[in-house]
């Protein structure tokens, strides 16, 4: 167990002094390809998956509008029945 942990810290000690070695265009290049053939490894939503995700977060948020603006409504009547009591 020792011995593979010495040995992948220093497989990624060689990594970090390639990546040191390499010009700005080829580690540019580098992570161009990393990140296409990450992409393709990524499980796209379907159109049905997408539909649906946007309806429930349009509803929360609508809810969460109204749960808002039912606080506010509360405390703006709390204020002004304080400001008629301390008036009177």
């Amino acid at each position: 167990m020792a011995k593979e942990k010495a040995l992948q810290s220093s497989t990624e000690a060689v990594k970090k002094e390639d990546v040191k070695k390499l010009s700005f265009t080829q580690k540019v290049s580098k992570w161009w390809r990393e990140m296409k053939s990450e992409l393709k490894k990524v499980v796209w939503p379907s159109k049905k998956q997408i539909v649906n995700n946007t309806v429930v977060a349009l509803v929360v948020m609508f809810v969460s509008a109204v749960v808002i603006w039912g606080f506010d409504e509360i405390a703006k009547q709390l204020l002004q029945a304080l400001i008629t009591l301390t008036q009177g």
